[in-house]
């Protein structure tokens, strides 16, 4: 399960807006990139000195800038002293445990979402903070490593698919966030796979090891619940806002991300309630095995209690039993012995306790 918190103590003391990273470094060194297009041209580098970013404002392409990796104070501060970005915005994007938000400004929008995947070689659920700035000209990304969900959209810009290159930053931004829904309903795939395994399990043989996939699952599901839950509201302010950096057309795109963040919420509730339904279940099985034993245990007892009552009458050797003096009653005694066991099996039988 990912990291609810992270570390915050190197900010204790220090005044609002200091820019200190918060988050654990996931990547040795920051890399920028840029891609301008509009709808004829494109073109895609590798951002090596920051001022070629100083003059995306004055071109008509609209660009997008992706870091990846935010550790590195020094190129934060830079593209936020020169982009007219406010310290607390810089702040939030360097302090990797933000809630899913939306902030509008003058001249920008802030919106932080949750990026979460699958590890298929851990089995792992892997979530990290995306921050975007949305300008009029422009729009940032910021991630905390490199590697995301977002190769389909540069296939699109590249291949001039559909209406993303005739559009401006507010349908890019769409589409990011649009990508990053999506690949929530992959998670939903696996976290459904594990529960039906489970479910198989628990059928057949509870152990121990099913009880601690249960108890990974429901905290998986609670995590993605918190991560995921505030970004319907974040989408429902985004195509409610006011500013003039969101256009009619993109608005209309956010109400189809809307809905398939209810479908992902709504997914994430059921199954926390089938993982409480197969903690349930465990529960329940093992209570039955355990009956099971108990009563094997007590049949067991109840047959052997005349026939440990009779074996202590006849091992107390005293003089004036008659029964000893019997050629025959050793052999009597345990043919008896037999017959109450056999009579006994019966009457289980027949009251199906067997």
């Amino acid at each position: 399960m990912p990291k609810l918190f992270k570390n915050r103590s190197r900010k204790a003391g220090l005044p609002p807006g200091s820019i200190v990273s918060v988050g654990d470094k996931k990547t040795k060194e920051v890399n920028v990139s840029l891609i301008e297009y509009d709808e004829n041209d494109l073109h895609q580098k590798k951002i090596n000195n920051l001022k070629e970013l100083l003059t995306i404002e004055d071109k008509s392409a609209v660009s997008w800038i992706n870091a990846d990796g935010v550790h590195e104070t020094e190129i934060l501060h830079f593209i936020g002293e020169n982009l007219g970005l406010h310290s607390l915005i810089l702040e939030d994007i360097l302090n990797t445990d933000q809630r899913p938000k939306i902030e509008e400004f003058d001249t920008y929008i802030f919106i932080v979402v949750k990026m979460i995947y699958t590890d298929k070689e851990k089995e792992e659920i892997i979530t990290e903070q995306i921050s975007i700035i949305l300008a009029n000209k422009y729009l940032l990304s910021f991630q905390e490593k490199p590697g995301d969900v977002f190769n389909p959209i540069r296939e699109r810009l590249k291949n001039q698919k559909g209406k993303l290159r005739n559009n401006g930053t507010d349908y890019l931004c769409y589409t990011l966030i649009d990508v990053i829904v999506d690949n929530y309903f992959h998670v939903l795939e696996s976290i459904g796979i594990k529960i039906e395994k489970i479910e198989e399990e628990l059928l057949f043989n509870p152990s121990q090891d099913a009880l601690k996939e249960i108890h990974k699952l429901k905290q998986d599901v609670i995590f993605l619940q918190h991560s995921i839950w505030p970004l319907r509201e974040v989408i429902n302010n985004f195509k409610k806002s006011d500013s003039a950096l969101v256009q009619e057309f993109t608005i209309r795109y956010l109400d189809d991300v809307y809905d398939h963040c209810i479908q992902v919420i709504d997914s994430l509730n059921t199954y926390k309630d089938i993982i409480s339904g197969l903690l349930d279940v465990y529960i329940s099985n093992v209570s039955n095995k355990m009956n099971e034993v108990m009563k094997t245990l007590t049949i067991i007892a109840t047959i052997f209690i005349p026939l440990t009552f009779l074996a202590g009458i006849y091992g107390m050797n005293f003089e004036n039993m008659p029964e000893l003096k019997y050629e025959g009653a050793y052999f009597f005694i345990l043919g008896f012995m037999f017959l109450i066991f056999i009579l006994m099996i019966a009457y289980f039988r027949k009251k199906r306790w067997l």
